[in-house]
């Protein structure tokens, strides 16, 4: 979890339980369990950011040639004197690049305070460059704390290519209340539980076994923005006249 700067392509499907159990055994020969967490598994909460006029939102929702996010991530049970990933996402066409560094949550926190007057190189992180390009992004845009977006994920890497990575997400909720992340992942369910987001994670292209695979279960690709879509769950009826939400909380209770 503690690469910082990488870039690669991402395809996105939503898929049921019974397909994501299928695929999951049908990937094991070439696949194994990512060694974070238990047999691959953990949770992953994170503090999204926004501007006043909604710029990312829109970003992303226009789907602009290039777009980026900026976010505080956490992973499992982390407490503020664990570590926290703060990171920008950038996509450009369909290449994700992604710049991050790892600080205590509690220095992020710090660092996020009005009160805080500390230069930058006064904050305990393991990439300075990269907080510098963080600073930069927050205050140009102006962004402050919008929501907070979890969920419990299921990942895989290929047995010999490491650019290959598979991940499976579940119980995804969202909150624009309580924005702090160590308090852990609750919320409202922004995408029918029943439901998984699959991501497959490459440099160049999906290798031929696993497109047949996705393909035989016929797994429906499909763009899910978890930043667009919490943000239409939690903003509700007080988004602009003409945004078409996403549909994909059919059968929640």
């Amino acid at each position: 979890m503690a690469i910082e700067i990488f870039q690669r392509r991402e395809q996105k499907y939503l898929i049921t339980i019974d397909q994501y159990r299928e695929l999951v055994k049908r990937m094991l020969p070439h696949m194994r369990p990512d060694r974070n967490g238990i047999d691959g598994q953990y949770t992953i909460t994170t503090l999204y950011f926004e501007s006043q006029d909604q710029k990312i939102y829109f970003e992303t929702k226009n789907k602009l040639k290039f777009r980026q996010k900026l976010r505080l991530r956490i992973y499992d049970d982390t407490d503020i004197d664990g570590n926290a990933f703060f990171e920008v996402k950038q996509k450009h066409k369909k290449v994700v690049n992604k710049r991050r560094m790892v600080l205590p949550l509690s220095e992020a926190y710090r660092y996020l305070s009005e009160e805080s007057a500390l230069s930058l190189n006064d904050y305990q992180t393991s990439n300075l460059q990269v907080f510098r390009e963080i600073d930069r992004y927050r205050k140009l845009y102006e962004l402050y704390p919008e929501m907070v977006v979890s969920y419990d994920r299921h990942a895989f890497h290929h047995l010999d290519d490491p650019d290959l990575r598979v991940t499976f997400d579940f119980n995804l909720r969202c909150r624009n209340h309580d924005l702090r992340v160590e308090h852990g992942p609750f919320g409202e369910y922004f995408i029918d539980p029943n439901l998984v987001v699959l991501e497959v994670k490459v440099s160049h292209s999906i290798p031929l076994w696993l497109t047949r695979i996705l393909q035989d279960l016929e797994c429906e690709q499909r763009s899910a923005s978890k930043f667009c879509t919490s943000l239409e769950c939690l903003r509700g009826e007080t988004l602009p006249n003409g945004v078409e939400q996403e549909n994909v909380l059919i059968g929640v209770m």
